[in-house]
């Protein structure tokens, strides 16, 4: 043979041993769950292993003499000596699940070759509506599925196994002083009341313009990545100019609006540069592309935890992404519909909570109490359906300034600055609803100069 010949990735002796291990043990295939017949390379074994999982699935027993009579046509010219052949060669014990995963991996490596060819493929001969951006897209989407895939599904799982992962969890949140089993926020009566942001979560803050949403959600990012966590954050709005420079302002102090005139002093800017050396380092990254769709937030998020992991991933804000169809052109609800369905399925596969901030309609100014209320997510599509967590920011200081009577009127403005004090500097986090745990409000305390939130002192 020519040396410079390659054979494809395969291992018939393994197919041939797992599947006599079947044929003389029906319940080896109970341990190889994860296998399909697409995993094994020989149409022939894939046929016989095809032909062991319908009969042992139907209660029957499955080996050479019951067999033969099910698979029509020759298989290595005689069927019945090649299943008793089999079953001479056949693996046992410990030994089938091992061949089972060899078998699994060799059909992974020959799913990553088909891929890189038909990619080339691709390249050399394009349809005319794929762009290059669109042929990324699907590689990235497909190699994760790969990548998953290659996990060895254990389908169901026992009580008993949920249990024991219940208690563990329960005890690392013990360890960390029975407080969180999720990922902290930095906001301590936020925490207590969410247990931190859970994985797989799709977590969504709303409000309406001016309340702080992108403020708070920013906070929220760079202490989950202050504590080591890497965090994925689509700024659809913003620059990562625009998010580091508000990130700086809260952590020294000074005003962004400041730093951007270069309206500071020698002192401040060494503040500046030795806060930015302390916070440099934190996995933040961020996506600053506009107009995303939401096959390209899930690709990008996929390609993000295979290079430096995630733990959380951050949308400012939810409508300013697209859906990844075009059927919905023209309908905004169900292409919102299609979003949050989408990015709840991307949590679940990644396994990491999403925060989404969510723009409010106009219908809440019209109410004498503006607090929101889930009700306003109504004509949003199906973000009330698919959110585990809803959360409202409401200030009420924001509709107290817009209510600054004349100063010439002694008598309402000294009224009106009672009720300005009453709420300067306060913030509430409504949680809306929770999946699992109580509703309430969350009382904070928000620096407008730097766009802040904290803890408010009691």
């Amino acid at each position: 043979m020519d040396a410079n010949v390659r054979t494809i990735p395969q291992n018939i002796e393994a197919e041939q041993a797992l599947l006599g291990a079947v044929l003389i043990e029906n319940n080896v295939l109970d341990r190889i769950s994860f296998l399909s017949p697409q995993h094994f390379h020989s149409e022939a074994h894939q046929r016989i292993f095809s032909a062991c999982r319908d009969l042992i699935t139907a209660g029957r027993v499955a080996d050479p003499t019951t067999l033969e009579s099910r698979l029509p046509g020759d298989i290595e010219n005689n069927t019945g000596e090649y299943l008793r052949t089999l079953t001479r060669e056949a693996a046992t014990g410990v030994g089938a699940v091992e061949y089972g995963r060899l078998v699994y991996e060799l059909s992974v490596r020959r799913n990553l070759i088909a891929l890189g060819e038909e990619l080339i493929e691709q390249c050399y001969d394009p349809e005319i509506t794929l762009a290059p951006s669109q042929q990324i897209e699907q590689a990235e989407q497909r190699l994760y599925r790969i990548a998953e895939t290659g996990k060895y599904d254990r389908g169901f799982v026992a009580f008993e196994e949920a249990i024991a992962e219940s208690i563990d969890v329960t005890a690392r949140a013990y360890e960390r002083d029975g407080q969180l089993s999720g990922l902290p926020t930095g906001l301590i009566d936020l925490d207590r009341k969410l247990g931190g942001l859970q994985a797989t979560d799709l977590i969504i803050l709303a409000g309406r313009p001016g309340m702080g949403k992108t403020a708070l959600g920013t906070g929220i990012a760079v202490d989950v990545a202050r504590d080591g966590k890497s965090v994925g954050f689509f700024s659809l709005e913003m620059s990562a100019e625009q998010l580091a420079t508000r990130v700086l302002a809260e952590r020294t102090g000074i005003a962004s609006s400041k730093m951007r005139r270069g309206d500071i002093e020698e002192a401040d800017f060494n503040r500046i540069r030795d806060a930015a050396e302390l916070i440099q380092p934190i996995p933040l990254y961020i996506d600053q592309a506009g107009g995303l769709t939401l096959a390209q937030v899930s690709a990008r998020a996929r390609r993000l935890k295979r290079q430096h992991g995630l733990d959380l991933i951050v949308i400012d804000y939810l409508q300013l992404m697209h859906g990844a169809s075009k059927r919905f052109q023209g309908n905004r609800v169900q292409e919102l519909t299609e979003i949050t369905t989408g990015l709840k399925a991307l949590a679940k596969e990644l396994n990491v909570p999403i925060l989404a901030l969510s723009q409010l309609s106009r219908q809440v100014e019209a109410r004498d109490d503006k607090r929101p209320q889930l009700s306003d997510l109504r004509e949003s599509g199906s973000i009330e359906q698919d959110a585990d967590v809803v959360l409202f920011l409401y200030r009420e200081e924001y509709y107290v300034d817009m209510r600054k009577p004349n100063e010439s009127d002694r008598e309402k403005f000294n009224k009106w600055l009672a009720e300005k004090d009453r709420v300067e500097n306060k913030a509430e986090l409504i949680i809306g609803k929770q999946r699992h745990g109580p509703v309430g409000t969350v009382e904070l305390q928000f620096n407008a100069a730097l766009t802040r939130f904290n803890n408010l002192a009691r």
